[in-house]
């Protein structure tokens, strides 16, 4: 059997592994946006401040701390799977356009998405701008040995923290470049009425990306899936008892520190509340754990609810954009259903989001289940339109 007739053959299978824990992970991710966007208390209450949240809002905010972590990993496992097929001049092109577009997509398009303000006072970098910076740097990376890509990766998870006692001071120029690299949040003025937010610093997730780059070699021909799910395993579980014996040490590997809280309970939720902006060291073992079991137990996962969750998996940056201007557009009905006028509009930086705006969490949870119902449909139409037109190139960027 040549090594493209094997591709072929085990594709199938392990791409469906993937897009499954990718699909759940965009599940899980519309939680999230719900909430930030239509919470009563998003922007005024920290869900992860123990003195003021309950376990419920915790949850609702602890759980979708797996989805950036994943998906960057995973992102990084694709761009290993598209370069089976291509070679390494192809691939770091690809890597290095598309990056550019998400980036381009993050400060123009989902800016607006996000604030609805069409004046973009505030330019966000978030995700896909991290997402982006880190797939170019794999761009120009990629041609190295899969063992120097592995040790930049994990130097930078484990030895970033190192940085956290440098006070971030972002009126300077070096202030500036500590934000875009390694501290968040960072706001840069860019004029009297509007300022450049980063909130999510590229390196650390950069060093995510590069190490799922180097598991997509499990998917390999090379491997057998026993190999594979044996690897898995063992990685996954490591992760996770690096995670509890940092965390009982509590002195390395996390800006906030567990404590002994009111109940057992609180006590629990002291010690998983690891640091996202940037993700600590911490915060990754605590996510990336799980994930790497979750990839070996899906392996043959089979069913009406694996290919549900499978369809959004496939098209995951359709789902991502849609999905956020379907909850904006919620934010609008409610915003007039609140009896608030068109002259509150632009009561903030934030259109359509004035003092005293939102639903109950409860509510959250509704409209959360309304939007994931009503992509479902949308991305399947997407997805077969993908499969039927694959010569079109810009499909792979969309």
């Amino acid at each position: 059997m040549t090594d493209s007739t094997a591709i072929k053959n085990i594709s199938s299978s392990r791409i469906t592994s993937i897009d499954l824990i990718r699909g759940i992970i965009m599940v899980i991710m519309a939680l999230d946006h719900t909430r930030d966007l239509l919470h009563l208390d998003a922007t005024t209450n920290n869900p992860l401040d123990l003195t003021t949240t309950t376990p419920v809002l915790f949850f609702s905010r602890w759980i979708t701390h797996f989805c950036a972590p994943g998906f960057v990993f995973l992102a990084g496992v694709s761009a290993f799977l598209y370069g089976m097929k291509k070679d390494k001049v192809q691939l770091r092109k690809f890597l290095i356009s598309r990056g550019a577009w998400l980036i381009l997509i993050d400060i123009i398009l989902m800016t607006l998405l996000l604030s609805f303000n069409p004046h973009y006072n505030m330019i966000i970098l978030s995700v896909l701008w991290a997402i982006g910076m880190s797939m170019i740097l794999l761009g120009f990376l990629c041609g190295l040995s899969w063992k120097i890509i592995a040790a930049i990766g994990f130097a930078i998870i484990f030895l970033h923290d190192l940085l956290n006692p440098v006070v971030n001071n972002p009126i300077t120029t070096w202030g500036a470049i500590k934000g875009f690299l390694y501290t968040v949040p960072t706001v840069l003025p860019l004029s009297k009425t509007h300022v450049l937010l980063v909130a999510y610093s590229f390196l650390p997730w950069t060093g995510i990306m590069l190490i799922g780059f180097v598991t997509g070699r499990l998917f390999a021909p090379s491997y057998s899936k026993k190999q594979r799910i044996k690897t898995l395993y063992t990685a996954g579980v490591a992760t996770i008892i690096i995670f509890i014996i940092l965390r009982l040490i509590n002195i390395y590997g996390d800006l906030i520190p567990w404590s002994s809280q009111k109940t057992f309970l609180y006590d629990v939720l002291s010690f998983i509340n690891t640091n996202k902006y940037p993700p600590s060291l911490l915060f990754v073992c605590m996510t990336l754990g799980p994930i790497l079991l979750l990839l070996d137990l899906v392996e043959n996962a089979h069913g009406w609810v694996s290919k549900t969750f499978i369809v959004y998996g496939n098209v995951p940056f359709f789902y991502y954009v849609i999905h956020f201007f379907t909850i904006r557009v919620i934010s609008v009905i409610i915003f007039y259903a609140m009896g608030f006028k068109s002259s509150e509009i632009a009561s903030g930086t934030f259109y359509f989001h004035p003092d005293k705006y939102g639903i109950s969490l409860t509510g959250v949870y509704i409209v959360w289940i309304a939007v994931v119902i009503f992509m479902y449909p949308l991305c399947a139409a997407y997805k077969n339109y993908k499969q039927k037109h694959k010569e079109k190139w810009w499909l792979s960027y969309v």
